[in-house]
């Protein structure tokens, strides 16, 4: 029995360790299974040219594309480079696209498997009127139009100047070159890493060395040698296939950020340098115009005008005739107010215009209208700083003899609340406006222009308007109201901050009431009041302007003057030909290289082309 019991003992014993051993055999191959399962995972993840959903390489090789796609540059001539690359990138274009529900198997190993077509999703009304519109295409457009209304709130109508100058690119394969090669160093620090890749790290080395040695030798498209497309193709496959490999998506991310950085950078400065020399240029009397003006100046000393006394015309004081006035110091714009303006007039005899100029330009303008008649019309040309007044503070209104111009930004009064801002632009007088009662004390009624105007229409009717006792008769603009514009004026000062506001351009002036009121000491009180309180004499002259004649503006009818030919390129041909007045209110004027071009042929044409003067200073274009 013993023995018996001992021999069981022994058998259970067996068992136990048997069990045992298979428990731990069972073990150490599970152990060995997991790493292997593990591995493979990775591999179909990040292996693949098509991820699945499931993969982790998903949102790294997704954060790399959207940087790739932010920092290549749109341009036409890149427009099918996607389709120019090798397949590879065409399969991570097809996985960049629309999702799709279709499963794909991955490759194996380096054979490409061409990707299953996906299914095409339903055009919405967009895509059917213009098929090339692409999700891209949209967000390009809706980031340039956001661009283009930041860049007229800063740099107001430069960006428009830019818009239609702007030129296509140059050099397209060298920046192109360029930016492969920004990439390839992006990438090559985490590829040199992988182990087992030594054949790609030595291509992509290769590569960059490649192309630093093309820009050592060549700068333009001209200077590269014929074979550089199989360099530019070269250079794109070994970027794919660097990025179907796991990489440092922080690293890549931070060079290409660097380089994004110092390219906005470059390109906001070759902006703001743009944008000076822009508004040098509108500020800066042309070399053509200089000319003019000296030449005739010297011709005008040289000539026996300048011993004569200057006539002086009963028609100069004349209340019965229709006065107009003129303050410049531009002779061809003077002209071309004059000349549109008789052109135009039935009853020329009527016609008296006033010419007030600086010192600089008094003897040229003065010899340019005794050399060039307007038909029965009489020309007074006056020298405003020479002019014997009788007002006591003279002096404080002579400083500026221009219309003021003014770029605003507002809301809309539509919507208020809306982030969006509109840009105007807007002209008003001068200090040396408000002395017009002074310097015509016989005239009761007399029409300002401002000399960036061409008149296309009779202004006789000007003169039988009824203005119920108003001073000013001035069109308004009603898109900004003056309650918008509160910031730029006087606190505590009363006014309707739902009255629009009024422009230069074409005034009718009635002198009688305008003394009567006696608003230019109004004008000079609310200027004085303006400047405690702003250090901008801009902002106290917009603001002493439109308080002094609140509630004495007479609105006349849009159809009398159509603004905004300075600024404004998408005016309505039909709109701009039944207008009576075409006001140039703006940076942009007619008689600048900057104006707008398909605006300049209204203005040329009252231009005396003829004339010796324009032809030697080359005026004339």
């Amino acid at each position: 029995m013993k023995g018996g019991g001992g021999g069981g003992g022994v058998y259970q014993g067996k068992r136990r360790w048997r069990f045992l051993a298979i428990g731990v055999l069972f073990l150490v191959v599970l152990s060995m299974l997991v790493p292997l399962v593990f591995l493979l995972g990775l591999y179909k993840g990040y292996a693949s040219d098509h991820p699945t959903p499931g993969s982790d390489s998903g949102p790294k090789v997704d954060k790399i594309e959207e940087i790739m796609e932010h920092f290549t540059p749109n341009h036409p001539d890149e427009k099918n480079e996607k389709d120019a690359v090798n397949h590879t990138n065409e399969a991570r274009n097809v996985t960049s696209s629309t999702a799709s529900n279709h499963d794909r198997q991955p490759p194996q190993k380096d054979t490409h498997v061409p990707p299953r077509p996906l299914p095409k999703p339903p055009l919405d009304q967009n895509q059917i009127e213009n098929p090339q519109m692409t999700e891209q295409t949209k967000f390009n457009k809706s980031l340039a139009d956001e661009n283009k209304k930041s860049c007229e709130l800063r740099f107001g109508s430069y960006c428009l100047w830019l818009e239609e100058h702007r030129e296509d690119m140059k050099d397209s394969m060298v920046k192109k070159l360029k930016d492969r090669l920004f990439v390839a160093r992006s990438y090559y620090p985490s590829i040199a890493k992988l182990p087992g890749q030594g054949k790609l790290t030595q291509e992509m080395k290769q590569c960059i060395q490649e192309l630093e040695h093309v820009f050592s030798e060549s700068t333009t498209d001209a200077d590269l040698k014929p074979q550089i497309q199989k360099t530019l193709e070269k250079i794109e496959a070994v970027i794919a296939k660097a990025k179907r490999f796991p990489v440092e998506c922080i690293n890549v991310a931070r060079k290409l950020g660097q380089i994004l950085e110092w390219t906005e950078d470059e390109a906001n400065f070759h902006l703001k340098q743009s944008a000076y020399l822009y508004q040098l240029a509108v500020q800066t009397m042309p070399k053509s115009l200089h000319c003019l003006s000296m030449k005739l100046t010297v011709e005008y000393f040289n000539s026996s005008l300048s011993d004569t006394e200057p006539s002086i015309s009963e028609k100069f004081t004349d209340p019965s005739l229709n006065h107009y006035v003129i303050f410049s110091n531009n002779i061809l714009a003077s002209a071309v107010v004059i000349n549109s303006t008789i052109t135009h007039t039935r009853d020329t005899g009527n016609s008296v215009f006033h010419v007030l100029t600086d010192q600089q330009n008094y003897f040229a303008t003065k010899l340019w209208f005794f050399r060039n008649v307007y038909r029965e019309a009489a020309i007074q040309v006056l020298n405003i700083e020479q002019l014997g007044l009788d007002y006591h503070d003279k002096a404080a209104l002579l400083s500026m003899s221009l219309p003021v111009e003014f770029r605003v930004s507002f809301s809309s009064v539509d919507n208020p609340s809306a982030t969006e801002l509109k840009t105007e632009y807007m002209s008003v007088f001068s200090n040396a406006h408000y002395l017009l009662p002074y310097i015509f004390p016989n005239l009761k009624k007399v029409v300002v222009l401002d000399d960036d105007v061409v008149v296309q229409q009779d202004l006789s009717a000007l003169w039988n308007l009824n203005m119920g006792g108003k001073v000013n008769g001035a069109l308004q603009l009603c898109s900004v109201r003056l309650g918008q514009l509160a910031s730029y004026l006087i606190d505590g000062y009363s006014f309707d901050k739902n009255s629009c506001l009024w422009m230069s351009g074409v005034n009718l002036i009635d002198l009688a009431r305008w003394r009567e009121l006696g608003l230019t000491e109004t004008y000079q009180k609310l200027g004085q009041q303006v400047t405690r309180v702003s250090a901008s004499p801009e902002a106290a002259a917009l603001s002493a302007n439109l308080l002094t004649f609140h509630d004495q503006i007479y609105t006349l009818d849009n159809v009398w003057t159509l603004s905004g030919l300075g600024h404004d390129s998408e005016l309505n041909v039909e709109v701009i030909k039944k207008a009576a007045v075409l006001h140039y209110n703006g940076r942009m004027k007619p008689w600048l290289e900057v104006g707008i071009q398909k605006y300049k042929s209204y203005w040329k044409s009252f231009l005396n082309q003829d004339d010796q003067f324009l032809s030697q200073c080359n005026v004339v274009q």
